[in-house]
């Protein structure tokens, strides 16, 4: 039976499933995974390593508009 966890999305806290991805996390915010861009404890996760980073009780996920330029 999964357990729940406490993280912190964008500052606010939210209980998710202990099995929680970035990538699970990602979907139901309901977000095109596309047009977001993710970090977890300050350290910038690219969109190919959200679906095996397993979220952990205190993370903090930052979501955020890529910047995309020259």
């Amino acid at each position: 039976m999964n357990q729940t966890t406490v993280i912190t999305v964008n500052g606010e806290p939210r209980s998710v499933e202990d099995t929680t991805t970035l990538a699970d996390l990602v979907a139901a915010l309901g977000q095109p995974p596309a047009a977001l861009a993710t970090a977890v404890n300050g350290e910038f996760v690219p969109r190919s390593e959200r679906a095996t980073l397993r979220l952990r009780e205190g993370d903090a996920v930052f979501t955020f508009q890529p910047i995309t330029g020259g």
